[in-house]
């Protein structure tokens, strides 16, 4: 276990990783990109059998009559090395036959319907997971059963639960465009508006699968995806805050937001427009009461007391997963700052 460091000095972290028999059991509350990243580097440091993400799942959307999960399939494909190395997202060596040929039938579309719509792009092989999610969930399977379905078709290790199996959608409100779904915004709008509000919409609960991975893990880590619209919605859910609150001495984050900026995504800004302070000191501030540590880049290490000063252990390591290698370390790092 790390030592407090009342001044706010960055913590010496012990390069060992705990690995084999030792590896502590890990559940990670994760979003997107990020997440993915890092439960890359987790795999790599330790069993990666001992991992959970319970995934946000606030993201996701139907389209063309599709159920699409993006969080779950964006760490899907990341662990499974299938991923885009240029965009960061889909797949690798993904063809776009199906999308084209919807051009077809926008000049014959009526005013208002939502048909063959193009902004959110479905690449022909990412078809197939959203086929079979689809046709699973309308057999009646959960969607905690479909994920686990699709993580044995890919071979992953790791476990990947969704925070519930029903219908809690992140909505964002605009400056110019009113009350859009985060799709919506992310995607159509590129989230270059100016948002207002954020809200999770419908009565969904953590699944119990979920629960358990939150409450029995020696460790869970918020991984350095969005604090507004990736991470908050798993926190919506009814007592999953308190959950947390009353583990918070094995709890850590890692910091999203390096040198003031978001690695990827709208954070930083969303930061700044909700009333946040976009730094290392304002994800301090949104986490402080769940978290007892805050892993952020040495780049940010000038404000190690300013987060000892919110009630957090302050850990500085390399944070940009620019390199496995690199994913690696932090994974390791960020377990060491509470693993015994």
């Amino acid at each position: 276990m790390t030592t407090e460091q009342p001044t706010g000095q960055p913590t010496e972290q012990p390069t060992e990783q705990p690995t084999g028999p030792t590896s502590p059991t890990v559940t990670v509350v994760s979003g997107g990109v990020g997440a993915a990243r890092f439960l890359s580097g987790l795999r790599d440091a330790i069993d990666p059998t001992q991992i959970t993400a319970v995934v946000n799942t606030g993201d996701d959307t139907v389209l063309h009559g599709l159920s699409i999960s993006p969080d779950l399939d964006t760490i899907t494909y990341t662990l499974a090395g299938v991923t885009d190395p240029v965009r960061g997202w889909g797949l690798v060596d993904e063809t776009w036959t199906a999308m084209g040929a919807l051009e077809r039938y926008e000049a014959v579309r009526p005013a208002g319907s939502a048909a063959a719509t193009r902004w959110f792009n479905l690449g022909d092989q990412d078809l197939a997971t959203h086929f079979y999610r689809t046709a699973r969930l309308a057999e009646g399977a959960s969607l905690t059963e479909v994920t686990e379905e699709i993580q044995a078709a890919w071979g992953l290790p790791i476990r990947l639960l969704p925070m519930s199996d029903d219908r809690r959608t992140t909505i964002v409100t605009t400056a110019d465009h009113g009350d859009v779904s985060f799709q919506d915004y992310f995607v159509r709008l590129r989230h270059d508006v100016v948002t207002t509000a954020v809200r999770f919409q419908g009565p969904a609960a953590l699944t119990q699968a979920a629960r358990s991975a939150l409450v029995d893990a020696d460790i869970v880590v918020i991984a350095p995806s969005n604090p507004l619209v990736s991470i908050a919605p798993i926190r919506s859910l009814d007592g999953v805050d308190d959950l947390l609150g009353a583990r918070r001495d094995s709890v850590v984050a890692v910091s999203p937001i390096v040198g003031g900026e978001a690695l990827k995504g709208p954070a930083a800004r969303m930061l700044t427009e909700l009333g946040h302070e976009a730094s290392v000191v304002g994800v301090a501030r949104l986490y402080a009461s769940i978290a007892t540590a805050l892993v952020i880049d040495p780049v940010d290490a000038h404000l190690a007391d300013a987060i000892v000063a919110q009630g957090m252990e302050c850990i500085v390591t390399p944070s940009i997963m620019s390199s496995p290698e690199i994913a690696r370390e932090l994974a390791a790092t960020t377990l060491n700052a509470v693993h015994n």
